[in-house]
């Protein structure tokens, strides 16, 4: 049994220890049991829109910091590569650029744009040279829509993680996602990872916190979803307020839609509304803190700032506020076990299983 158990029925089980939210040993754990075996978002395919094209990134900087970049060779196929020489292990390429081949710069090493090792000066004679062990690492690589996903650690299909949210939102125009730097965000919170995600997997809060989505939800109607490796809150709209044009064939048909709360284990937040897509990951950065990046996408520019997906930096602020309290009052040596509500928490409980199956 895991030293993390969580009991499966949530009318008798106790959330998870604060061991989790407080032990550095747990924090550098979940590197490679959690984040490592997931599957996270890399970018979009604008970012390599065109043959040449080369875009190095970190993979969760400050954390699994693994340096990764997307690259479109001149077939059009887009790879996703580690970003690090094989032979003495320099970066490669340390910005955004154009080019047909990956050059090290530290000793000329050469690679091809999917990786394959090329060329290295000044190794004749080398035995047993090249192998496979010279080329590049590549990173399996899915795509939704524009959307770009990889693992680390492949022990999963992304399938496991992403299927329910793709099928279930299948008909909306991904394609046509643009990305909006003016809209996107980074905040900083001063609480554990695992606390923030847990905050987002319960609509429990939203009468007491936000003031705001209140008003445009219906609250009654506000329910949960599980899937294996992921969940989703569907989000009513109230009378009136902006809502989704569902195609007939959703299975949501003929409900006043507001919004759909993706949320995919780890730590990735999929906030689908009527205007578009803010995609929230969010980075553990020390065991007590955490960066949430809000990536903001839009398909329909006219509905912007209307219902449930407007005010969302308010709504950001009010969330920090309550996780970075818990953050200080799960350090009490008065507490160590709280209970669930069975009809409004069973997002958390979910995830506190995750973390006892993944951490176990």
């Amino acid at each position: 049994m895991s030293r993390f158990h969580i009991d499966p029925n949530i009318a008798r089980a106790r959330t998870i220890s604060t061991e989790v939210y407080t032990s550095a040993a747990i924090y550098e754990e979940a590197k490679e049991k959690i984040f490592a075996s997931s599957w996270q978002f890399v970018g979009d395919t604008d970012r390599v829109g065109e043959p040449g094209s080369v875009w190095p990134f970190m993979l969760l900087d400050q954390y699994l910091s693994e340096p990764l970049l997307l690259s479109r060779d001149k077939t059009g196929t887009v790879h996703c590569l580690s970003n690090v020489c094989t032979h003495r292990g320099n970066l490669l390429a340390y910005e955004p650029c154009k080019s047909s081949q990956l050059r090290c710069r530290y000793h000329g090493r050469v690679f091809g744009l999917d990786g394959k090792f090329q060329f290295m000066p000044e190794f004749s004679g080398v035995e047993n040279f090249p192998t496979e062990a010279d080329n590049l690492k590549q990173l399996r690589l899915v795509h939704w829509g524009k959307l770009l996903f990889t693992t680390l650690n492949p022990i999963f299909p992304a399938e496991k993680f992403l299927g329910e949210m793709m099928q279930r939102v299948a008909w909306m125009p991904l394609d046509r996602l643009e990305y909006r730097p003016d809209l996107s965000k980074d905040y900083t919170v001063n609480a554990n990872w695992a606390l923030y995600c847990e905050n987002y997997l319960e609509g429990f809060h939203i009468p007491f916190v936000h003031n705001s989505l209140s008003a445009v939800l219906d609250w009654n109607h506000y329910s949960t979803e599980l899937f294996p490796y992921a969940n989703l809150q569907l989000g009513i709209a109230k009378k009136g307020d902006a809502c989704f044009d569902l195609p007939a064939d959703s299975p949501d048909f003929g409900m006043d839609v507001a919004a759909y709360y993706f949320w995919v284990f780890p730590n990735m937040m999929f906030n689908f509304y009527p205007w578009g897509l803010s995609l929230n990951i969010v980075e553990p950065q020390t065991v007590s803190t955490c960066k949430v990046r809000f990536k903001v996408y839009v398909f329909d520019e006219s509905k912007l700032n209307t219902g449930a997906g407007s005010g969302l930096e308010q709504v950001e602020h009010e969330d920090e506020e309550v996780v970075e309290n818990v953050q200080r009052g799960i350090r009490s040596r008065f507490y160590e076990h709280g209970r669930y509500s069975p009809n409004r928490e069973q997002g958390t409980h979910h995830f506190h299983g995750l973390l006892a199956e993944f951490l176990g």
